[in-house]
């Protein structure tokens, strides 16, 4: 009678993460679609359905549509799922749920290194591939990401230590202004149009890679479900269960900066999507398992960017919001009340 009392909660928590993770797959379809739809110009549902099954072929919605819209949304999607598990693996690693690429200064990192790129390489005429922009990313990534380890060592407070990554960011901004100041006009203009967050410019080629690169990457994190389940649980027990807690940690960093390098180098750097998301999808699945968390992460970012996109895009249309300005006012309250949560229960 014991095992049965004890399996039936299971069970019910096993159904609200089915039922979620559902929710949030037929939500991300639907907004995925309602960004075809919607913008400055709409196009009806029966004519989007007749694009994608091909039959609208060289009408200007068929351009519209297929060629600006679709890997935009697509961008959305991948890019903001990339975004909310990166977060995801760094407020595991920290054991902090206010920790994210953003906050940390990673992201501003990413933004430093593709600036140089963009400025010293595209000033002289010298093609840049999406493969090269990914790389430099990641090279900012990892360096940001090696400051705020040094930093943890000596300071063991993590508010602390978000400050100090606050900190690194704003170094890395003021570095990028300065580098900016060397640029051409044109390049400028790409450079700030890009440093404010933006889906747009998503070529198909571009869609592509982000595609293979996310999909590696998340395949990878899933296939982590178990060690980090036990490595929630204190770095001692993950190593008495058999796990190896210093290749874990690494593989830890390597792939939350390997996925919010992916989102800079298309996207820009964008706010408050790695902090916000994982906690909204705790409290939906009501368990902080892996093997529920890293797929709901991913939709829940994805969805919650192609939310942010489509409010950027209509909202003042024609005139476009920066996407970061958008999840910064949907995802700022969530991050203060998670410090307004974090304070009660330490006073409990």
């Amino acid at each position: 009678m014991e095992g049965m009392g004890n399996k039936v909660p299971e069970n019910k928590r096993s159904i609200r993460c089915r039922m979620a993770l559902l929710l949030l797959a037929v939500g991300s379809t639907l907004f995925l679609l309602g960004n075809l739809i919607y913008g400055s110009i709409s196009v009806s549902m029966q004519d989007v359905i007749c694009i994608l099954m091909g039959q609208e072929a060289g009408t200007a919605y068929q351009r519209i549509v297929m060629d600006i819209r679709f890997p935009r949304a697509i961008a959305a999607f991948l890019l903001g799922g990339a975004l909310a598990l990166s977060g995801y693996l760094l407020q595991t690693f920290f054991h902090n749920p206010i920790a994210g690429p953003f906050v940390l200064g990673i992201s501003s990192g990413s933004k430093l290194a593709v600036s140089l790129v963009m400025v010293f390489l595209l000033g002289k005429s010298v093609s840049v591939s999406s493969s090269a922009l990914i790389a430099a990313a990641f090279a900012g990534a990892l360096s940001s990401m090696g400051l705020v380890l040094l930093m943890s060592r000596q300071v063991r407070s993590m508010s602390s230590l978000v400050v100090g990554g606050v900190m690194i960011g704003y170094i890395c901004t003021a570095v990028t202004d300065f580098v900016v100041t060397f640029a051409e006009d044109a390049d400028i203009i790409n450079l700030h149009n890009w440093s404010r967050g933006s889906f747009s410019g998503i070529s198909w080629e571009d869609a592509a890679i982000m595609a293979a690169v996310v999909a590696v990457t998340v395949c990878v994190v899933f296939l982590l479900s178990k060690p980090i389940s036990a490595y929630q649980l204190g770095e001692n027990y993950a190593g008495n269960m058999g796990v190896n807690v210093r290749k874990l940690r690494v593989s830890l960093i390597l792939l939350s900066s390997l996925l919010s390098a992916c989102v800079v180098a298309y996207a820009g750097p964008i706010s408050f999507v790695g902090i916000a998301v994982p906690q909204l999808v705790k409290i939906l699945l009501g368990t902080s398992k892996p093997m529920w968390m890293i797929p709901c992460c991913f939709l829940g970012g994805s969805m919650f960017c192609l939310i942010c996109d489509l409010i950027a895009r209509t909202v003042f249309a024609p005139t476009e919001l920066s996407i970061s300005t958008v999840t910064a006012v949907f995802g700022a309250p969530v991050v203060l009340w998670v410090l307004v949560r974090q304070k009660s229960e330490r006073q409990l």
